[in-house]
């Protein structure tokens, strides 16, 4: 993993350690809710973790597609499963969605060493 996701990773369990110890119970509870709606059930996680990259696609959230390319990649998600998954993005986003596909493949490359 290269330097960047590597302190992208750190800086994330970081302050996700610094928002769960205020022991907020809503903020608990959704975090929890966050974790568990990506277990295996009826959906295969890998097949959850593609729907969490599209959404954040469309949402635009640099940070949560980041998160899920690397959880796609630990399911063994593949180059071409990615672009098929970029292009539903896209299909649903539209075209505001484009310079996150950008980042999204540059992180991609960098997942797979290719950056």
């Amino acid at each position: 993993m290269g330097e960047r996701l590597e302190a992208f990773r750190k800086f994330r369990e970081k302050m996700n350690e610094r928002i769960l110890e205020s022991d907020n119970l809503e903020i608990k509870r959704f975090f929890a809710l966050d974790t568990r709606a990506y277990e295996a059930g009826a959906l295969p996680v890998k097949t959850k973790e593609l729907m969490g990259l599209v959404a954040s696609l469309v949402l635009r959230c640099d940070d949560c597609v980041t998160y899920h390319i690397v959880r796609c990649r630990e399911e063994g998600v593949t180059r071409p499963e990615f672009l098929e998954a970029f292009n539903v993005a896209l299909v649903v986003g539209g075209s505001i969605t484009i310079p996150h596909m950008r980042r999204a493949v540059a992180t991609l490359d960098e997942v797979e060493g290719l950056s």
